[in-house]
């Protein structure tokens, strides 16, 4: 049965198709993204579809997030989805690290994520479904690093990756499933046009991973085709 969804990051790319794919199937998506009034296509998909709403919040401000989370006390969420996130700079290798930039990326991807979850968990409590989603990208698996560089985003997306593993432990007790997902290489701002997938493929196969979760998947790493990838 439908549900409710929070998602982050909704002005495009795979956050804007999961609000899409999930306001579809019936669900309640509250989609959230840094500043809803620029987002176009949000707002008018919004304006055509009742079963969405669209929250200022900027994942890096913690505060906006604590008001955010008080204006939506007494709901219930059944999927909390960290979807937004930041590269960085491109093309980073040996020798040419901007410090400054890392501590952005791993802010965005890193700790973000951990402080959504912290600060939502509470609402999937009277959820029957109780599944938290993050994305995260297999160039953190350190298993298949076989190319070297990316210290940047890589090393933000191995660490949301044990920030994943350490909820899905934490939150047990509380029959909360917590989830790494990797969405493919997908053709977004981020993956570039020559991504290997389109976002309605991605987004479909992660849509399924969330909703069918069970307790045995929380703390593993997902493909969005359903495969494990290694840590």
């Amino acid at each position: 049965m439908p549900g409710t969804i929070l998602i982050t990051g909704c002005n495009r790319g795979i956050g804007f198709e999961m609000t899409r794919q999930f306001a579809d199937e019936g669900w309640q998506v509250i989609a959230t993204c840094r500043n809803p009034s620029a987002a176009w296509e949000l707002s008018e998909l919004a304006e055509a579809n009742d079963n969405i709403e669209v929250d200022g919040l900027d994942v890096t401000d913690y505060d906006q997030m604590a008001d955010l989370a008080r204006d939506l006390d007494g709901r219930t969420l059944d999927i909390l989805v960290s979807n937004a996130g930041y590269y960085g700079p491109k093309g980073v290798g040996l020798g040419s690290v901007d410090v400054d930039e890392w501590r952005k990326v791993l802010e965005a991807n890193t700790i973000a994520p951990y402080k959504l979850v912290e600060t939502f968990y509470p609402m999937l409590a009277g959820s029957a479904c109780k599944v938290v989603g993050i994305l995260s990208s297999k160039v953190g698996s350190i298993e298949d690093n076989r190319s070297g560089g990316g210290y940047i985003y890589r090393s933000s997306k191995t660490a949301v990756n044990q920030v994943a593993k350490s909820l899905s432990i934490d939150l047990a007790d509380e029959g909360i499933k917590v989830l790494a997902l990797h969405p493919g290489w997908v053709k977004t701002e981020m993956g570039g046009p020559n991504a290997l997938i389109s976002t309605q493929e991605s987004v479909a196969g992660l849509k399924k991973i969330l909703m069918e979760a069970g307790a045995g998947d929380s703390g593993r790493f997902f493909n969005f085709d359903g495969s494990t990838i290694p840590w």
